[in-house]
């Protein structure tokens, strides 16, 4: 179901929201450059940027362009190719191949890895790219963002701590020099598109699992099902199927881990379930 609103949402989107343009996409090393000199054709073509940054171009030599944005890469050719060679040069500076940037898609998707960075991808473009989220995702996400000039942050090191419910509740662990940007993901459901989040080439998304509980006992299919938010016993016993005749609504216990201690107590079906409980419905007296 959620592929499907992914895609309607991507057929939707007419900007990414944030008013990126392809002149703003940070060129990297490997990227191929394809640059074009209004009525030059000898100049026109395309040019690969080299480990340390730079192209080499006909007149001028060598042009850094790694860490530049293209219209930077547009004007610096511009003014150089003017100084001699030609009168108020023409050209325009775009990406024929996208080598040296991608976004990672982990966690609860259906397609997790790298996507390579085009310049203008979106949030839920990514999300689309990597196959939509799984039935086993929560309700939240995180963009994790390194600060310009760190590394990329290491994900195999992520962890998600859900002791807060809600959808964006909990928090990244283990994450050094980066922004984490948290997402709600209820407009999956919806299908109401919120701001858009524009990404930047070395975001990580990550779709950390639902909290869960296990219901066993006198109910039609017991198993672990995911939970959200002030979720009631009735509701998560509504999940498993409910409860079948030889079981009583009276006698439900719930053994949650407290301090790291199994405690066992009676419950009422209005009672909020939490994360890691186990929902047992016992056999009725008579």
């Amino acid at each position: 179901m959620w592929v499907g609103l992914l895609v309607c949402l991507i057929l939707g989107l007419v900007t990414v929201g944030i008013g990126q343009t392809n002149g703003d996409y940070i060129v990297g090393p490997n990227d191929v450059l394809a640059v074009m000199v209004v009525e030059q054709p000898q100049l026109t073509g395309k040019y690969i940027v080299r480990a340390d940054g730079t192209f080499t171009f006909p007149l001028v030599g060598r042009v850094a362009a790694g860490g530049r944005s293209l219209s930077a890469v547009e004007e610096e050719l511009g003014e150089r190719l003017s100084k001699g060679f030609l009168k108020n040069p023409q050209i325009g500076v775009s990406v024929d191949q996208y080598r040296s940037q991608q976004i990672f898609v982990i966690g609860e998707v259906r397609q997790p890895g790298a996507l390579q960075f085009t310049g203008i991808m979106s949030f839920v473009e990514a999300l689309a790219r990597a196959g939509s989220v799984t039935e086993r995702a929560g309700t939240g996400a995180v963009i994790v963002r390194p600060d310009y000039g760190a590394p990329m942050p290491d994900v195999s090191t992520l962890t998600w701590s859900a002791n807060e419910k809600g959808p964006g509740a909990g928090d990244v662990k283990n994450v050094k020099d980066a922004t984490v940007i948290r997402v709600s993901l209820e407009f999956l459901k919806s299908g109401q598109i919120p701001q858009n989040i524009s990404l930047r080439g070395g975001d990580t998304i990550f779709v950390p699992r639902a909290a869960t509980a296990f219901v066993s006992g006198q109910v039609r299919s017991p198993g672990e099902y995911p939970i959200v938010k002030d979720m009631t016993i009735r509701e998560v016993l509504a999940l498993a199927g409910g409860v079948v005749e030889r079981g009583s609504t009276r006698r439900i216990q719930v053994i949650r881990q407290v301090n790291g201690t199994k405690v066992t107590k009676d419950v009422s079906l209005s009672d909020i379930v939490q994360a890691g409980d186990d929902v047992v419905v016992r056999d009725r007296l008579f």
